[in-house]
């Protein structure tokens, strides 16, 4: 039986590619061993994500990111002292997905011909899992680095199809993750003109309060590409029941992520380890549970891993090696309850559901 088709809504790999310096167009056993010396950051030689391993587990579409945060002065935050510098290294990492594209390791898909079509590729079998692309759709996560409101139609032009419009800390646009207010004057400006695009906005690292003006504000299509739920992890990250119920209301899609501080309220960065704590994927599956009582389906929980977004091993279910161990959640799932139907919404369906309601006009 041929492994199922997946679909990952979150992943930093410009990012690691170009900050991290990892060339993911190697296998992963060779990209930790290059690691195996390095100190300068704790994940060092405990990556999870790389090319070959999204095509050893047939993860063949992800929503790949450009992130890069201005920090202002006074925040303790890594980030850059300008937008300018900012957008420039949303730039160093675009030209890294057009140079993984030349190589035919990827292939951007901005609409739903380009979508269909490379179903389509991922579905012949005649063609072995190895030689296909890893197709991605572009994400902005955060907006600090659109330096007006200009930016945004350059960015929309080489193929931008998704924006949240902040990260942790205070933020040009809305604060985010561990703050609190609404959004600035800014961030209503560029929720007007992402609307005339059709964007998606990612409501991932909001405030509450930038949660329910961005939700009431925004006419457009709305996911929330990694997060999971505050009623098991009680922290601002995570998304409570009203936020859950509203999503719902808006037919929208929650991403699970597999950081083990947001699986679990016992983790606790670079002190705790997922094997003592025991933290495995399952767990992920208690917070699609909530979601789905909630939902009364399984129609609006997927995946949006977050692997690799600045941890590693160290920080992941401890039974996962690499992304391609996503295809556990086939087993797991099942062995939960879920019908086939329902897996296949969680691994793939609901987001090509979402993607071609979206791109519909």
């Amino acid at each position: 039986m041929k492994a199922a088709f997946i679909i990952d809504a979150h992943l930093d790999l410009a990012m690691n590619a170009i900050e991290w310096n990892r060339d993911l167009a190697l296998p992963l056993d060779q990209i930790r061993q290059r690691e195996m010396h390095m100190k300068d950051k704790p994940d060092r030689g405990r990556g999870t994500v790389c090319l070959p391993e999204l095509r050893k587990g047939r993860i063949g579409l992800v929503v790949a990111t450009q992130l890069a945060r201005y920090t202002p002065p006074g925040s303790a935050l890594p980030g850059w002292h300008s937008p300018q510098q900012a957008w420039a290294m949303t730039q160093a990492q675009l030209s890294w997905y057009r140079e993984m594209e030349a190589l035919g390791e990827m292939v951007q898909i901005r609409d739903l011909t380009g979508l269909d079509a490379h179903l389509q590729l991922w579905d012949n079998d005649a063609v072995p899992d190895e030689q296909k692309p890893v197709g991605y759709i572009l994400s902005l996560e955060g907006a600090d680095s659109l330096v007006d409101i200009s930016y945004l139609h350059r960015a929309h032009a080489y193929g931008l199809r998704a924006i949240g419009l902040s990260h942790f800390g205070p933020g040009r646009y809305a604060p985010g993750t561990k703050m609190t207010g609404s959004l600035t004057p800014q961030g209503v400006e560029l929720l007007q003109e992402m609307d005339k695009l059709r964007l998606i906005l990612d409501v991932t690292h909001l405030t509450d309060e930038g949660f329910f003006q961005a939700m009431d504000l925004y006419q457009g299509p709305v996911w929330a590409s990694h997060h999971n739920v505050r009623k098991i992890v009680p922290n601002q990250r995570q998304l409570n029941d009203d936020q859950i119920r509203l999503l719902i209301e808006r037919d929208a899609v929650i991403g699970g992520m597999l950081d083990c501080w947001a699986m679990d309220i016992r983790f606790i960065d670079t002190v705790s380890d997922p094997w003592q704590l025991d933290i495995r994927l399952e767990h992920l599956v208690d917070h699609w549970d909530h979601i789905c009582q909630l939902a009364g389906n399984s129609r609006h929980v997927a995946i949006g891993s977050d692997l690799d977004g600045i941890f590693g091993t160290e920080q992941s279910p401890w039974d996962l090696h690499s992304i391609a161990s996503l295809q556990n959640f086939t087993g797991i799932l099942s062995r939960r309850g879920y019908a086939q139907a329902d897996i296949d919404n969680i691994l793939h369906g609901n987001w090509l559901r979402f993607l071609r309601k979206a791109w519909a006009t």
